[in-house]
């Protein structure tokens, strides 16, 4: 794959005062991903161009043409040649004999079959990529093209920007009046000297359009994913179907030259390779693990099955073992790289990293993951929980729900990471099961298939066992990279060895970047929205406003209305900005007003997503989820399906104090009203939870909640109620009416 880099803005906001971008800023944002490509070099502007297998060449273009401060539109690109090695940007002619220009990083599957069909001219996806565009626009081109994707196009006077569908293929973006910068890597921008606060990870779901002469940047939204109706064939027909479907996801991926399959010995990374065989290829695979020192250390779990695997059906495997003392030096490499310092990220980049530095060492071009075969198949613990509450609560379809909701997040959690770590290691990254074909069908079978009798995957196991892989690895249970591999060890280990108090403190430390994300938080004051700020802040991203909807419906959908006029209290005690918005709660019009909500918090305070305090409501999780996307927001829901009875021990055992504002089920009484909860009512909750059924976390709307008072790492002062009553409709219904609160300094013990 390759690098991307843009500039179509001037430094200063007023154009008398506009400078160019120096030759020192534009080679440093360059060469801040170098690494994406080293096979060739190549810029355009408006008046010239140069195309380079020879750096120090394109250098010496880059300072004539700054000298005579022509830098102010440039679009660069740096080359990772898998098939052929023609240097971008590519131009040509238009159909209007206008100049068109691309700088494309990805890889088309289908473009000898569209070359034909649309009787295009070039040797390459590239050159066709640049043919459709012109010929059918992007809107058409995208619907055509089968591939992963991050382009910049420059027909005439507009710019326009587009990445593949779920984003495997990264872009970050800087726009403002003065006009928009982009670059593979968010790190490439910062080098440019652009604030890194103002700079965005471009959502897939999203084409942006510049306009050079009207200085215009509009958003055009793209459909995603849909859940239909699922599928009325047999299960055999599905199976034989889907089969079909990941061979030719594969087959579509193979290079022409050897390649690798980072391996753990789990039920993906085991179909890539035998099928890989199967086709009579023999790829190499491999395998990254915590070396633990001493004879009575159990092996880690991911090496002991790579290497029965291997052994069994006679794959090509290669093991590298990392030492304690060695760990924190692939850490310091990493979290710059990934740029995060989110433990489960940096836990899977470490047997990633390594994997691919042995590929790299091997002189591979090409890698495979398994990745994406959790998501479209079922293999989460929450695809498990979501399919409980299908039985229980939501109706048909959860698990399929659950399966495109962690589609939509999967180029911030997991995209991103695996893409950089690849391409620091001159790699390019293949990934079958997100197909675009597999996934669409994967989200029609029925979640009977995909989840049965506690079988996770279980379409996929059958698929590969009628397929000939032996029982004993079909059936291999999901483990974690980071937890089979160890490394997730590894990281408490040296966090308890430099008395670090968490896992992401420990990481914090290696940060280069100045800021985390910048949060907005849906707040209502109760225990589930605030435990998740907290949960947020604990892993070290920024908070940067609290967002609450005050409905003037009591018996709204979609949000909570109980002492809601307590969040400006609690915002003050937390000393987190606060966006009201406030809406009449009429069912469905009332996100209207929730997305007017988000979006004047993402203008003010230039947010890159939103945490949500959800733990199993579908009804509120989709359609929040749906605004996020179309606003170009990442969301977080840290407590999602998180266990009810974990989630409020561990609220209490943090030092949260959180009493019940109402209550609405038997077993419950007005006594439950206004005192702080201690581990006694959590006892009594479980019980009630046994005998009647109630929800524990009030999940079904049996309680609501208000925070007081938290850790001093989060609250500042404390909310003191000083008039309350309590109105009571029944003996098990009832409402905290407080009248009167104040804020109070915390008391400390010396």
């Amino acid at each position: 794959m390759c690098g991307i880099l843009g500039i179509f803005k001037q430094q200063a906001q007023h154009k008398e005062q506009a400078q160019a971008f120096s030759t020192e800023q534009i080679i440093k944002a360059y060469e801040a991903q170098g690494h994406r490509g080293r096979d060739g070099y190549g810029f355009c502007t408006e008046k010239a161009s140069c195309l380079t297998k020879d750096y120090d060449k394109f250098k010496k273009a880059i300072q004539e043409i700054s000298a005579a401060n022509t830098t102010k539109t440039i679009l660069l690109h740096n080359l990772h040649a898998v098939v052929n090695q023609v240097v971008q940007p590519i131009q040509h002619n238009n159909k209007d004999n206008k100049k068109e220009m691309l700088a494309f990083n990805g890889e088309i599957y289908n473009w000898k079959e569209l070359k034909q069909e649309h009787q295009l001219k070039g040797e390459n996806d590239t050159e066709i990529l640049l043919g459709l565009l012109d010929k059918r626009g992007v809107e058409k081109t995208l619907e055509r093209i089968d591939g992963i994707y991050a382009f910049a196009y420059w027909n005439n006077d507009q710019v326009i920007l587009a990445r593949d569908i779920l984003g495997e293929k990264p872009l970050f973006t800087h726009l403002d009046k003065d006009g928009i910068a982009f670059a593979s890597e968010k790190k490439a921008l910062i080098a440019l000297g652009l604030k890194e606060e103002e700079i965005r990870e471009l959502n897939p779901r999203h084409l942006v359009m510049f306009d050079m002469k009207t200085r215009a940047i509009t958003t055009q939204q793209r459909s995603f994913f849909e859940i239909l109706p699922e599928h009325i064939e047999s299960v055999e027909v599905i199976k034989q179907k889907t089969k079909t479907l990941l061979e030719e996801a594969i087959k579509k991926r193979i290079p022409d030259k050897p390649f690798g399959i980072l391996f753990s010995g789990g039920i993906d990374s085991t179909t890539l390779a035998f099928f890989a065989k199967k086709m009579g290829l023999n790829p190499i695979c491999y395998t990254a693990v915590l070396d633990e020192e001493g004879s009575n250390m159990t092996p880690a779990e991911d090496l002991i099955a790579a290497q029965n695997t291997a052994q069994a059906l006679g794959f090509r495997l290669k093991v590298k073992k990392i030492k304690l003392s060695e760990v924190e030096w692939y850490i310091k490499k990493i979290v710059p790289l990934i740029e995060s310092t989110n433990v489960i990220k940096v836990g899977v980049a470490l047997p990633f990293y390594v994997a691919c530095e042995m590929a790299k060492e091997d002189g591979l071009k090409v890698i495979f993951s398994g990745l994406g075969s959790e998501e479209i198949f079922g293999g989460y613990e929450r695809h498990e929980k979501a399919l409980q509450l299908h039985k229980d609560l939501q109706g048909s379809h959860s698990l399929n729900k659950e399966c495109l909701s962690g589609l939509l997040k999967m180029y911030e959690r997991d995209l991103y990471r695996d893409d950089v770590i690849t391409m620091a290691h001159q790699l390019e990254l293949r990934l079958p099961f997100l197909d675009k074909k597999l996934v669409a069908y994967a989200l029609k079978i029925p979640e009977q298939y995909k989840i049965k009798d506690s079988t996770k995957k279980w379409v996929l196991r059958e698929i590969m066992k009628e397929s000939g892989l032996p029982v004993v690895f079909a059936e291999r249970k999901k483990r974690a990279a980071q937890y089979g591999s160890k490394f997730d060890k590894a990281i408490a280990k040296l966090a308890q060895q430099q008395k670090q108090p968490t896992k992401s403190a420990y990481l914090n430390q290696f940060r280069t970047n100045s800021t985390n994300l910048r949060l907005g938080a849906l707040f209502t004051g109760g225990k589930d929205s605030t435990y998740a700020i907290y949960t947020m802040k604990r892993q070290h991203y920024d908070v940067a406003c609290l967002i609450t909807l005050k409905s003037k419906n009591q018996a709204s959908y979609m949000f909570h209305t109980p002492n809601i006029h307590l969040v400006n209290l609690l915002a003050e005690a937390m000393q987190i900005p606060l966006v009201e918005q406030e809406t009449e709660g009429e069912k469905e019009q009332e996100l209207n007003d929730l997305r007017q909500a988000i979006q004047k918090a993402k203008d003010r305070y230039q947010l890159d997503g939103i945490i949500t305090g959800a733990l199993f409501s579908n009804y509120q999780r989709d359609r929040i989820e749906k605004i996020c996307d179309d606003l170009g927001l990442q969301i977080f829901s840290p407590l999602w399906h998180k266990d009810q009875e974990e989630e409020l021990r561990e609220i209490l055992n943090a030092g949260f104090s959180v009493v019940l504002s109402s209550i609405a089920a038997d077993g419950l009484d007005k006594s439950w009203l206004g005192r702080i909860l201690t581990e006694q009512d959590i006892n009594r909750l479980v019980e009630l939870h046994k005998k009647k059924g109630l929800n524990p976390a009030g999940e079904g709307g049996e309680f609501e909640s208000l925070v007081l008072d938290g850790p001093d790492e989060l609250f500042k002062k404390r909310i003191e109620l000083v008039e309350t009553k309590i109105q009571e409709e029944s003996e098990h219904t009832a409402q905290l009416i407080v009248k009167k609160a104040v804020l109070q300094d915390k008391r400390r013990v010396e």
